[in-house]
């Protein structure tokens, strides 16, 4: 299940849930699915994961931007940030990161 990237989606659900946030997985828009969605101190935060080898960090935040997974989130006068995660299969962990403010 490790070489899956909702394996990692359902880890920081999990995380995220237990601080009391607002959290979606696989919140829908038109163009797709944002694979995971935090509300919590003010801030929205929208993230993309994806498996070493198959893209990178930028190949997700660049799916953030081209999709639009932000923009429901707009109209609430809160700093978006988007963030895509790599992960690992072998090591079973984050392999490297980018994030924006949106």
């Amino acid at each position: 299940m490790a070489e899956y990237e909702g394996f990692y989606a359902s880890v920081l659900y999990a995380h995220f849930a237990a601080t009391g946030a607002e959290v979606r997985a696989e919140e829908s828009g038109s163009l797709g699915r944002a694979d995971l969605c935090v509300r919590a101190f003010g801030r929205a935060n929208v993230f993309e994961f994806k498996m070493k080898g198959r893209a990178g960090p930028e190949t997700a935040l660049a799916n953030l931007q081209a999709r639009g997974y932000a923009d429901r989130y707009r109209g609430l006068g809160e700093p978006i940030h988007l963030v895509g995660v790599e992960f690992s299969a072998e090591t079973r962990n984050i392999t490297g990161f980018e994030a924006e403010l949106a």
